[in-house]
């Protein structure tokens, strides 16, 4: 009698086997990434409208104005190919009332469409948080659209994060016309060092204002800190003796973010592109009525941040309004610049006075945050941030993350 014995399956290969996570290379990885983010962007469509977006020139870019910063890449199987990326940094933040602590942003997790549900962008986002850890971040944070139900769930699911904040995104095209500014209004430029110090004392209460803002006002990204306030009252105004002018006021700086990276809607139907190029025609036909032509979104277009936005006194909200104007006008000016966009906290009252479409906004920006660290043996646990009531109805949102 002949025993057959049954052979054995060969043992399936585990992620950890045929993946590792290792710091990008700019020299090896930098068209095997974009070539791997092309077709992620192509697959999140899926027959719908979407915000595709294009980093410029290289793909570290968004990261490159933090002073700590990482690009992490996940090769796969015998070939090495690139299936996945995220990207992080570390910096230094008030969780309120002017207490600083050591935060890491995460941002850019990409995996290949042809490669999820295998856990890789798990293990990328744990590696993340042990080179974050090992740079000092007590919390690590992270922002998406409350829509993006794969990435939220990623995160709190499988990654312990927790909703925190959810800001809203306030945006409006930039048409072809100027939009009016009353004659009894200045918009000053501020000087950095004046600009900072204004900021400082606004925000030093609030949650996410960053350790180094000089740097982000002194970046040649930043197009400057404005100031709207009352031309009757510039003439009493000396920055030397008070930071802050007599009466009301409005200030806001403006991020540059096409110079990073750009922006085309994809996925709309025919009627819709139809409709928009029909807006432009008949502002061209009839420029008297001063429509408000939607501009090209379905090219490559550039964006305005508007950042640092806060108001003062009875009037203030009117010279945010004002100051809002102004940006869509420089922005007008600014060949590329098809939209101007702003994120400020829900209970943040210079949210009602900032101009913005339906179409160009979201109610919610999701943002979760975990602790990476726990209280040293032997010493007393701070009070837990994630838990806290937020100290201020302000968020200061960093141009950098945007």
């Amino acid at each position: 009698m002949v025993l057959k014995v049954a052979a054995e399956d060969p043992p399936v290969a585990t992620v950890d086997e045929v993946m590792v996570v290792r710091e990008y290379n700019e020299e090896s990885d930098k068209v095997a990434v974009e070539e791997m983010e092309r077709r992620c962007e192509m697959a999140g469509q899926r027959g719908r409208p979407s915000l595709v977006t294009d980093l410029l020139g290289d793909p570290k870019c968004r990261i490159r104005h933090f002073p700590t910063h990482i690009m992490l890449v996940a090769p796969y199987g015998e070939q090495k190919e690139i299936v996945g990326v995220i990207r992080g940094c570390v910096k230094k933040v008030t969780r309120g009332n002017s207490v600083f602590v050591k935060l890491a942003y995460i941002l850019g997790l990409r995996v290949s469409p042809m490669h999820r549900r295998l856990g890789i962008g798990t293990k990328l986002v744990k590696h993340l948080e042990e080179w974050c850890k090992q740079k000092g971040a007590e919390y690590a944070y992270m922002a998406t659209d409350c829509t993006n139900e794969a990435s939220i769930n990623l995160f709190t699911l499988k990654c312990s994060y927790q909703k925190f904040r959810t800001p809203t995104v306030l945006g409006q095209p930039v048409h072809a016309h100027y939009k009016p500014i009353p004659s009894s209004i200045a918009i000053v430029r501020l000087p950095v060092c004046l600009a900072e110090s204004i900021y400082r004392q606004i925000y030093a209460h609030s949650e996410f204002f960053p350790e180094d803002m000089d740097v982000i006002l002194s970046s040649a990204l930043n197009l400057g800190t404005f100031m709207a306030l009352p031309k009757k009252y510039l003439a009493k105004w000396d920055p030397q003796k008070s930071t802050f002018p007599p009466g009301a006021f409005a200030i806001l700086s403006v991020w540059n973010t096409k110079e990073v990276f750009k922006l085309q809607v994809k996925g709309m139907s025919k009627l819709a592109r139809a409709c928009c190029v029909g807006s432009r025609l008949v502002d061209a036909w009839l420029p008297w009525l001063r429509l408000p032509s939607f501009p090209n979104v379905f090219k490559q277009f550039g964006v305005y941040f508007m950042y640092g936005l806060h108001a003062e006194g009875k009037h203030g909200l009117r010279l945010m309004k004002d100051l809002c104007n102004f940006v869509h006008n420089v922005g007008r000016d600014d060949h590329g610049c098809a939209a101007v966009v702003a994120e400020v906290s829900q209970r943040d009252p210079v949210r009602e006075a900032i101009p913005h479409w339906r179409k160009f906004s979201w109610a919610e920006d999701m943002w979760c945050v975990k602790k990476l660290t726990e209280a040293k043996q032997g010493l007393p646990s701070p009070s837990d941030w994630i838990n806290s009531r937020p100290s201020s109805p302000m968020i200061f949102v960093d141009p950098r993350d945007f």
